[in-house]
């Protein structure tokens, strides 16, 4: 939605029927149902794409090649993350729980979360030209703060292909993460990159 600030026509994709029933409806906006490594549109379709959250996901070189394909000369993709730390401003034990409690019980799936080199985006006709690491604070309360973790990637896996009882993993969070708030919120820290890269003429 954001994007109809500087843009008359805004497409999302995502490989997920459900998440895309989920998508808000706005005049100028509308989704299709695709991977990110076979876009159903035509050559130099765009002059912007924009990934959130998800290059880590991706066949980087598949999707690459299709961004440039799909981008107008000299236009851009720009590529976006937002990450959890793991660290509670107000009590550093939660740091070593999220470490060594929720991360064992729930490890992460396998993933590319290597940075998108020069060489990389060279081989696609695209040019990196800007890299900005930034960092936020988000306020949780501590159901709150279960209620994101539960939707962590690592948790629905766990729901998903080892068959977890969502109740009880929350019931679990809950219970480990309350005895860590002094007060009625935490401060916790976010933060992460954004790429800048331009078609090669």
């Amino acid at each position: 939605m954001a994007l109809k600030e500087i843009a008359s026509r805004v497409v999302g994709t995502d490989v997920s029927r459900e998440m895309l029933a989920r998508a808000l409806r706005e005049a100028g906006v509308r989704y299709v149902e695709a991977s990110a490594e076979a876009l159903p549109f035509a050559d130099g379709s765009f002059q912007l794409i924009t990934v959130a959250l998800a290059l880590h996901w991706f066949d980087r070189s598949r999707f690459l090649a299709e961004a440039r394909r799909v981008l107008e000369p000299s236009w851009w993709r720009v590529i976006y993350d937002n990450g959890f730390f793991g660290e509670m401003k107000e009590n550093p034990k939660y740091e070593r729980w999220h470490r060594e409690d929720y991360l064992v019980r729930y490890p992460s799936p396998p993933r590319n979360k290597e940075p998108l080199t020069d060489d990389e985006c060279r081989k696609h006709g695209l040019r990196l030209v800007k890299r900005e690491i930034y960092a936020n604070k988000v306020s949780f309360s501590a159901e709150e703060l279960a209620s994101y973790l539960m939707t962590q990637s690592n948790v629905t896996a766990a729901v998903e292909d080892e068959g977890e009882n969502p109740e009880s993993i929350r019931e679990w969070l809950v219970d480990s993460v309350v005895p860590m708030f002094g007060k009625p919120r935490g401060t916790f820290r976010f933060g992460g990159a954004i790429e800048y890269l331009q078609a090669v003429v």
